[in-house]
């Protein structure tokens, strides 16, 4: 097919029904971009010949090297559909693709997030050989998330045949197990979902139930039922024509349907029923010419008929090229196959390219692949009913009381309306970063040659005018910057030159250079044009506030994406993806671009690997600083998945996804976004410190200080795990237990951050969310993970707060006798409240106020104290006698309730092992006594009570037998089995611990799934690869954080274990040395010998 031109492509962008909006999503090294290189030959972008070897789609440079992709690229594609209505006419029907090639590697799995939001479906690819890996369950759950429509394709199956030289009928049975696993992942993703909806309907049916009983004393007639939905069409079938066979290497790829026409003649059976029978245990009876089941060829000798018709046609064209190289049955099936193959290709020694040549013809793989595309992806217009109403109201509660404004805009949206009257409305799911130099502007512009033609007419007409105003004036006019005149010494038949003049100016000026950054966006709704108006909303938008998170821009720049190039746009209709300018100081991540006040955000794209490689930086010249935090900038919007912040020590710290994402993001910053040297500091990994259910097995930890007073009064006969501390001036008196949380009530907090967060902001759903932290401690209760039942019981309905924070997995729980606060989440918005009140309150005032606040109370009571301290010249006497209204006016737990909430915060954030962010703990306060005392004397108090409380709860958590948590990387890797042992041995030399390893059932891998440490995981990978000589290669996804039982201050006291490893214990403590090692790099002491049995030097001088 010859090149489509951009104008071409642009002109199809007005008919949503004609436009198909796909992504490719699979594991590393599927063949996506092989793939996608396949569909570009189809429309003369590349050649056919360079297909698979061009990878056009991979712009980087270290994408090239490496063979994988590391972004997502979107390219549009234009597919002409011929059908035959009858015998003389033909239905002509073209259609717009705008295809997306997203990464396959664990680390970018947030750029197929970004992809699949913009997309209606998808082609899943599974390798034949491969099978489905850790990488193919996730982008099945994202494209069930984003609820796309996906294709299922088996690709490579080339190597079932030259790698695993499998029979047809063992490579059948292979391809269908592989389709079997993948129809059990999307069996359980729909079984969740109707779980999760048959829960929320049975809770609205309880709280109906209770309602009507509370109300009349009655109950609801009807009964409960659950609800089971069709599962129609959820599942891939070759016969239904979403399952694709095919090898992107060889260029070939078919479905059912295309063998059911070839043999639908042939065979004399219908082309519908020869696809339901082409797949599956049917047998064709070469005798009587009919297809039988699997109890009628039972000891025939019958084989299934995709092996019969297919895959032997296929093996055998081959076994005829690639195997026996025999020209004579080469020219028999290709003749058989009426395709047209040069001499030339006949003669040549690369069979390879000869059998590319065969099947491209065959069964080209764009052919197959674009029309299983237009068939099973839905349009726009259709698409968005399905996935906008999960978007524009995320909680599937549609308020019925909705305006008429709002409503509109509703079916605008899911009309894919892209009229002048309908509301734009786009999302822009990502931004990227262009180098100036690439874009439109900066490129010369391609003429076609109609527009060449045009040009030098104008030419001719401006030469003639010119002309005609010399011999006016009689003279020649001088040559004007920016003149353009044609060479008087060409003739008119000749070609038109044009001679441009140029000011001194702009031919001084230097080339534009740069990056510039661009929004990777879809309409749903209206048409956006070039100097349109329209309002950017953040993810925190609500239309209820509409003056909040809200900015206005006008669009400079509208992009047509294709690949490498963009190409200039001056309007874009709904239902296209497109690339916007101009949005760089608007757009962090993601937003929502509309001209409708009522338009809600569309939030943020939901990321399946959270960051947690960290990496200090610092520019090599500290003159160079102001360029690093500009690069640092850019980086973190043109990165999806990358998070910057600066530390409380001034460090600038990125957070990455892993370590393949770390060095793509440094090599941005060095030569793209800051353009200088950097010095990067070694992985910064995060612990967590928890506690053992055993007492400490010493009383002063090696290397761990804790600050406390030394008036501080401490009692040695309270039960383990309990303080009493007094503040150093003797005025209040802590009593504080410690207790290690349930492991599951500990894993439920910690997954649930957002939900609390959403609590804190909003202060709405505590209650809802209490529930369910008692459900889950009765869980722990029924498993008998949790000791003394009733304890626990008692204290979920006395929750304070959660921490760190105010989101994490540990508790602060009062029991203070006359001390009831409400429950947590209740008095958000009275806080908020209060502290409005503090702040405007006047400074003369002396009552007490915002017994809750979360913050100013300090500031408050130190300006009541200095208001009884007289600065005049009177006697301080006079001034303090007033003790009496003092004492008749004392404060009370109330007052300083924001200062012990602070000193558990301060706690959990910066635990006593190594300043690491505390785990499962639940922090009781038992008692608080509070003895009384003037003004002054209180001056200092809710500091003291801050430092207090959080040296009791560090000296409650010391009382046990500390531990620290490893933040875990589940590794999941196929190797053959010659090199298994290597592998065993590298992940023992890493502490890896061994899950599980499986063999593929006709294949000679293995599938090894391991807890691989992250501290320890830092060239893994390519020692892995260095060791077993490419053939393994790991996936490394964030698990979680893992416990080692293994005490950081265990030092040999037993006369067993001094025997055994003596007084230095020769066995390394682990424990130890990350514990030393996060303390070193964070400024705290170590308590570490340098020299140990030093001798004295002794020289020997020879006289």
């Amino acid at each position: 097919m010859p090149a489509i031109t951009p104008a071409q492509l642009a002109s199809l962008q007005s008919r949503p029904t004609k436009i198909r909006n796909i992504c490719i999503l699979a594991h590393v090294d599927h063949g996506k971009t092989t793939l996608s290189d396949s569909l570009l030959a189809s429309n003369g972008i590349i050649s056919a010949k360079l297909s698979g070897k061009v990878r056009y789609l991979d712009s980087r440079e270290d994408e090239q090297q490496r063979g994988i992709t590391m972004k997502s690229s979107g390219i549009s594609l234009f597919f002409r559909l011929l059908k035959q209505l009858n015998e003389k006419e033909v239905e002509t029907d073209e259609y717009l693709i705008n295809l997306i090639d997203s990464p396959g590697h664990v680390d970018f799995s947030s750029e197929v997030s970004t992809a699949s939001r913009l997309c209606d479906g998808g082609l899943v690819l599974v390798d034949a050989v491969e099978g489905v890996c850790t990488q193919t369950h996730t982008v099945l759950r994202q494209a069930w998330t984003e609820k796309v429509r996906p294709i299922l394709v088996l690709n490579k199956i080339d190597r079932l045949i030259t790698e695993l030289k499998l029979t047809p009928s063992e490579a059948y049975v292979h391809m269908n197990k592989i389709l079997e696993q993948v129809n059990a992942i999307m069996g359980t993703f729909y079984t969740e979902d109707l779980m999760e909806e048959d829960a929320a309907r049975y809770e609205e049916y309880v709280k109906k139930q209770q309602e009507r009983h509370a109300e009349n004393g009655e109950e609801i007639d009807e009964a409960w039922e659950l609800k089971h939905g069709e599962d129609e069409g959820l599942y891939f079938s070759p016969e239904e024509g979403n399952v694709v066979f095919a090898s992107a290497i060889d260029g070939w790829a078919f479905r059912i349907e295309q063998f059911a026409q070839i043999y639908a003649q042939k065979l004399g059976i219908k082309e519908s029923l020869l696809r339901k029978v082409l797949w599956g245990d049917y047998y064709l009876d070469t005798k009587t010419k009919r297809v039988v089941g699997h109890k009628a060829a039972q000891g025939r000798g019958l084989k299934p008929m995709f092996v019969q018709l297919v895959l032997q046609n296929i093996w055998a064209l081959y076994d005829a090229v690639l195997e026996q190289t025999d020209r004579t049955k080469v020219e028999k099936i290709v003749s058989a196959l009426n395709v047209k193959v040069l001499p030339r290709d006949m003669r040549s020694k690369d069979s390879r390219g000869l059998l590319q040549t065969i099947t491209s013809q065959w069964l080209p793989l764009s052919k197959s692949i674009l029309l299983a595309v237009i068939e099973k992806i839905p349009s726009p217009a259709e698409a968005q009913k399905t996935r906008l109403p999960d978007i524009l109201y995320p909680r599937g509660q549609q308020d019925a009381a909705i305006s008429e404004e709002r409503q509109r805009l509703d079916q605008a949206i899911y009309d894919c309306d892209a009229s002048d009257d309908a509301p734009v409305v786009l999302y822009v799911s990502k931004m990227f970063s262009v180098s100036a130099d690439m874009l439109p502007s900066g490129k010369r512009e391609q003429l076609t040659a109609e527009e060449m033609r045009e040009r030098r007419k104008a030419a001719l007409a401006r030469r003639e005018q010119q002309q005609q105003k010399q011999e006016l004036s009689d003279g020649t006019p001088d040559k004007v910057p920016g003149h353009v005149s044609l060479n008087s010494a060409l003739a008119e038949d000749g070609p038109a030159v044009l001679e441009t003049t140029e000011s001194a100016e702009q031919s001084d000026a230097e080339p534009v250079v740069g990056e510039t950054l661009i929004g990777f966006a879809r309409i749903y709704s209206g048409t956006i044009k070039i100097g349109q108006k329209v309002k950017v909303l953040g993810p925190k938008y609500n239309p209820q506030v509409p003056d909040k998170h809200v900015s206005e821009v006008t669009v400079s720049k509208l992009y047509l994406m294709m690949g490498r190039e963009l190409q200039n746009l001056d309007a874009v209709p709904a239902g296209n993806v497109f690339g916007i300018g101009g949005l760089g100081e608007h757009i962090l991540k993601t937003g929502t671009i509309t001209t409708s006040a009522v338009c809600p955000s569309f939030g943020a794209v939901k990321q399946q690997a959270a960051p947690i490689v960290r990496v200090a930086l610092e520019p090599a010249e500290p003159s160079q600083m102001n360029k690093l935090i500009e690069g640092l900038r850019q980086l973190n919007q043109a990165d999806p998945c990358v998070e910057v912040y600066l530390q409380e020590t001034g460090e600038h710290v990125i957070v990455c996804a892993g370590e393949l994402h770390l060095e793509r993001c440094l090599k941005d910053l060095r030569e793209r976004f800051a353009g200088c040297e950097i010095h990067v500091s070694p992985p910064i990994v995060p612990f967590r410190e928890t506690i053992s259910d055993k007492p400490a097995l010493v009383t002063a930890p090696t290397g761990v200080r804790i600050e406390v007073d030394e008036d501080v009064e401490t009692s040695e006969t309270l039960p383990l795990g309990t303080v009493l501390l007094t503040t150093p001036n003797k005025l209040c008196t802590l009593r504080v237990r410690a207790v290690a949380l349930p492991q599951r009530l500990a894993t439920f907090l910690e997954a649930q951050a957002k939900t609390m967060r959403g609590i804190v902001d909003t202060s709405s759903g505590s209650s809802e969310f209490l529930n369910r932290v008692k459900s889950v401690l009765e869980e722990a209760i029924a498993e008998n993970e949790v000791k003394d039942p009733d304890y626990w019981r008692s204290l979920v309905d006395k929750i304070w707060a959660f921490g760190p924070k105010r989101i994490g997995p540990n508790l602060l729980v009062s029991t203070v006798e006359g001390y009831d606060r409400p429950a947590w989440g209740t008095d958000f918005g009275r806080r908020k409240r209060l502290d409005k009140e503090v702040d405007a309150v006047d400074e003369e005032e002396d009552d007490f106020i915002a017994e809750e606040a979360t913050e100013g109370v300090a500031v408050k009571e130190l300006s009541e104290t200095l208001k009884g301290v007289s600065l005049s010249d009177e006697k301080p006497s006079e001034v303090m006698n007033d003790t009496e209204s003092a004492v008749d006016h004392q404060p009370t737990i109330h007052h300083y309730s924001a200062s012990l909430h602070a000193g558990f915060q301060m706690f959990t954030s910066t635990g006593p092992l190594c300043a690491e962010p505390v785990h499962g703990l639940c922090i009781v306060l038992e008692a608080f006594t509070l003895l009384p005392s003037s003004f002054a004397q209180r001056a200092a108090l809710p500091g003291q009570i801050i430092t207090t409380m959080n040296a009791a709860c560090r000296k409650a958590f010391l009382s046990y037998s500390p531990r620290l948590m490893l933040a875990t990387y589940s590794c999941d890797l196929q190797t053959p089995s010659e090199v298994l042992g290597k592998v065993y041995a590298v992940l023992a030399r890493r502490r890896g611990r061994i899950l599980s390893e499986e063999m593929k059932e006709g294949t000679p891998f293995f599938t090894v799934k391991s807890a691989l440490p992250i501290i320890e995981s830092f060239g893994f990978a390519d020692e892995l690869r260095k060791r077993t000589s490419g053939a393994a290669q790991p996936q490394l996804v964030f698990e979680g954080f893992e416990v080692l039982d293994e005490d950081p201050f265990w030092v040999p006291s037993t006369e067993e274990e001094l025997e055994d490893l003596g007084e230095k214990a020769d066995r390394e403590n682990l424990a130890k040395k990350y514990l030393e090692g996060v303390r070193k790099r964070k400024g705290l002491f170590v308590e570490k010998k340098l020299v140990e049995h030093a001798e004295k030097q002794r020289t020997l001088k020879s006289k």
